[in-house]
């Protein structure tokens, strides 16, 4: 059976993906590997815009400062000069390949967002991921260099322990397990908010990316830091849609049910503290104000912007918000905060080099430095494009051919074990809000691991779970039951939330002070003793001084 040979794979088809797999050398075999269809994952779903000091008022040194003031303590100045100086390159190079800004006059629109001190975010009205998703996919789908494996997931990572390298992977593709043989595999899967009740990421955010890389051994860093925006759509029946923070850069007030204007009350800058101070102001009032505060909302109140400006700026919003009953222009819109943004991730390096040579990330999925404890706004598209760059020069190691067995056709339906995985995909993320939420303590944190502990030993002896384990590697597997793909697929998604689940409740707990993302009632101010990353390699933590 010949064997699935590529230069480089790249899992994953956000903004991440797309351009790291245009940047990489055209003379490369490429496979783009996508867990649904392409422009499903969270950069399409990204509303404000992508950062870049280009502004004749601005400067890469105003952008480097505020982003390490917003990352609290924990950024790498160096990692956050290169993002910030690389910037204006990497815009007009999206404006190259055909994305079209929304301008001003004949300059390109800048507009302000929380925690930045000018006004530097470029923006397409207000679905500017999509507008960068689009482009690239256009791109991608126009190089004859790039195999498209779509619905396809990545099962495991294929590394050779003799040399400690990463060589491929197996894939659920078209009812088969396959294996894959490349020189270079660059995880590009982004977050994983589905871990939590409460998040603005489409159902494809599962930490996959974290939890093979954790898998395979490489080292992760500061999973504990979770972003939790402060404003998603609030409403029964409705999903928990974003909106932008954009909305409150352009002068959008919160609002509790009496009408009390309270983010000044927490912070001096009101609605444009960084997002954690916003979300941890709402969460905080309620819990003052209501007698329910995990059922309540407060109120985004667009009334200070100019009608014309709300329908030139957020013609998306307004569109979402009006399909659910929801007349911007002239009522508020109910919000409560969500998880929408993972700071921690795979640690790499600035040419996105993980710890296990032959493996890359980049984007949500990774932990470069840039973000800190708290990721400053518009910051994360603008990672993407930026550090998929440096992917040019990209190192490969020897394509080694492997013995691809002959494949075996399995008549296996797992439908038993179904009832268990949905009972704790519908329970985790309930446990994971409750523990490891906006505020968290120990108590709270060491109850959700030890549920998390009990499903994992439940997960473990699924029938499912064994025959992917007792998987003889580089064996083909052909599935006479229909059903198997997806139901593989299921169990493989609810491995990753699992993963992910312990390992950021571990480290929150691990961390016993408060900072940027991760805040603990029980020790809720920030400590210089935990200035300081947190790593995982395997089962052991440890940290870090910056």
């Amino acid at each position: 059976m010949a064997e699935q040979r590529f230069d480089v794979i790249v899992v994953g088809s956000g903004a991440a993906g797309l351009y790291a797999t245009l940047c990489l050398p055209a003379s490369l075999r490429i496979a783009l590997v996508t867990k649904d269809k392409l422009k499903t994952g969270a950069s399409d779903w990204a509303q404000g815009g992508i950062a870049a000091a280009i502004a004749p008022t601005d400067s890469p040194d105003y952008h480097w400062r505020d982003t390490i003031e917003a990352g609290a303590g924990l950024c790498d100045p160096d990692a956050v000069r290169f993002l910030v100086e690389k910037a204006p390159t990497a815009i007009q190079s999206l404006l190259s390949l055909g994305v079209n800004f929304d301008h001003h006059g004949q300059d390109l629109a800048l507009t302000l967002e929380a925690a930045h001190s000018q006004p530097r975010v470029l923006h397409a009205a207000d679905t500017t991921g999509r507008a960068i998703v689009t482009t690239l996919t256009e791109q991608v789908l126009n190089r004859p260099n790039i195999e498209i494996f779509s619905q396809a997931v990545a099962l495991s990572l294929d590394c050779n322990s003799e040399i400690g390298a990463c060589q491929g992977l197996s894939l659920l593709y078209q009812n088969q397990i396959q294996w894959f043989t490349t020189g270079a595999v660059l995880l590009a899967t982004g977050g994983g908010g589905q871990v939590f009740a409460q998040t603005t990421n489409p159902e494809v955010s599962t930490g996959d990316g974290v939890s093979l890389a954790w898998r395979a051994g490489a080292e992760l860093r500061d999973l504990e830091f979770f972003q939790f925006h402060p404003t998603a759509l609030t409403k029964e029946g409705a999903p928990h849609f974003l909106i932008s923070e954009a909305v409150r850069g352009e002068g959008a007030f919160l609002r509790d049910r009496t009408g009390h204007r309270f983010a000044f009350d927490y912070h001096p800058k009101g609605e444009l503290a960084p997002r954690d101070v916003v979300s941890r102001a709402i969460f905080q009032h309620l819990e003052k104000t209501e007698a329910n505060p995990s059922q309540a909302k407060v109120y985004l109140d667009l009334s200070p912007i100019e009608p014309d400006r709300i329908q030139r700026r957020f013609p998306n919003i307004i569109k979402r918000c009006q399909s659910y009953g929801i007349d911007v222009c002239r009522e508020p819109i109910p919000v409560s905060p969500a998880a929408h943004y993972w700071m921690g991730g795979i640690l790499t390096n600035l040419q996105c080099q993980t710890s296990i040579p032959g493996l890359y990330a980049i984007g949500e999925t990774t932990s470069t430095g840039v973000h800190g404890a708290n990721r400053l706004a518009s910051n994360s598209l603008l990672e993407c494009i930026v550090f998929a760059g440096q992917l040019s020069q990209i190192e490969l190691l020897p394509v080694v051919s492997a013995e691809i067995l002959q494949p075996v056709e399995i008549e296996m339906d797992w439908s038993s074990d179904r009832e268990i995985l949905e009972k704790i995909r519908e329970e985790l993320p309930i446990v994971m809000w409750r523990g490891a939420g906006i505020c968290r303590t120990e108590a709270g944190l060491e109850n959700a691991i030890a549920q998390i502990s009990k499903w994992q030993t439940i997960f473990s002896h699924l029938s499912i779970s064994q025959f992917v384990t007792n998987l003889t590697p580089h064996q083909r597997v052909n599935f006479a039951n229909p059903l198997s793909e997806e139901q593989l697929r299921f169990w493989a998604e609810t491995r990753s939330l699992i993963d992910i689940a312990d390992l950021i409740l571990k480290s929150a707990l691990f961390r016993k002070e408060s900072r940027g993302g991760h805040y603990r009632l029980d020790y809720p101010n920030p400590d210089e003793n935990w200035k300081a990353h947190t790593l995982i390699q395997g089962d052991r933590w440890w940290t870090v001084p910056c």
